[in-house]
């Protein structure tokens, strides 16, 4: 199968600094996948260079099998800018109907692509609105709207839910996922929970360079648990966890937060086993999960 995205020795310079250096990673088709990295990373490089915005100072980038910019690769690809604006004096239905025209639909075909993105981000009473008339959020759904004309197989995009409020940065969050299973979504944000939550795998920039990281399980002898409780004895619960067969480890940065570090394969059950003697103790907890948090990974 072909890649969807494929960098071997990928490099960026401007004047004399490298803002891409040497980054190789394939992506297949699929679920959301993360991006991630401080500002100045290299982030918006990247996606510049995937978009063909920029030409790579060596290294090679393909998309589908093709360079970027090749003409068996338009309407393929989209991105959308993490402050996108709409014009203001023409509709939202107006404006995606001149975007798909100039994707190549005639003008009966761009008014039903518009009717149909529309109405993947729940826009379909929105046609005739002025983006004045629309909240930040809406215009933000509008914006990924506009994104999505033509099925594109890849859909960039930078921070969108950057300013939301947590009702609609969740809605964003739920019309991806559904979006999900036909278009693949690279997702640039500071969010490291909304990421955890939305993608499968993670591409974590830092100063130009890449490590790649899957959010499944490191393979290994080791296992993890990540426990949020909602309040405890740090002392006596460490003790106590440490008692129960196969843990190795109970390492704790934060208050209330604790990674185990067990031995699976003498003890496949530890889950169980700390949900019994919290209960037994009468500890509340928050939030059990099996592995690390993708913060965890990232940046223990």
């Amino acid at each position: 199968m072909i890649p969807l995205i494929e960098c071997q020795q990928l490099s960026k310079s401007y004047a004399g600094r490298k803002a891409l250096h040497d980054v190789s990673f394939s992506c297949e088709a699929g679920a959301p996948i993360a991006l991630i990295g401080p500002n100045g990373a290299g982030k918006t490089t990247l996606f510049s260079i995937l978009c063909d915005y920029f030409r790579p100072t060596s290294g090679s980038v393909k998309i589908l099998g093709l360079p970027p910019g090749h003409k068996d690769l338009r309407g393929q690809i989209a991105a959308l800018p993490q402050d996108a604006q709409f014009d203001p004096s023409f509709t939202i239905g107006q404006q995606l109907r001149f975007y798909a025209q100039l994707q190549g639909f005639n003008r009966k075909e761009a008014m039903q692509e518009t009717e149909r993105v529309l109405s993947l981000m729940d826009l379909q009473d929105n046609l005739h609105s002025l983006p004045a008339s629309l909240s930040h959020g809406m215009r933000k759904r509008a914006a990924i709207a506009q994104a999505l004309i033509g099925n594109p197989k890849l859909v960039l995009l930078d921070e969108p839910t950057a300013g939301l409020d947590p009702a609609n940065a969740k809605n964003i969050r739920q019309q991806i996922s559904a979006i999900s299973s036909d278009t693949t979504f690279v997702i640039s944000s500071h969010n490291i929970q909304e990421l955890e939550r939305l993608c499968q795998s993670v591409l974590y920039l830092n100063n130009g360079q890449l490590s790649q990281q899957t959010l499944e399980d490191e393979t290994g002898i080791d296992s993890y648990l990540t426990v949020h409780m909602t309040d405890s004895d740090r002392v006596n619960w460490i003790a106590a966890v440490n008692n129960l067969a196969g843990v190795k480890e109970v390492h704790s940065d934060q208050k209330n937060e604790y990674l185990i570090r067990y031995d699976e394969t003498l003890s496949a059950d530890l889950d169980q086993q700390l949900l019994k003697l919290m209960a037994e103790q009468k500890w509340r907890y928050r939030q059990l999960i099996k592995g690390k948090t993708l913060e965890e990974k990232l940046f223990s």
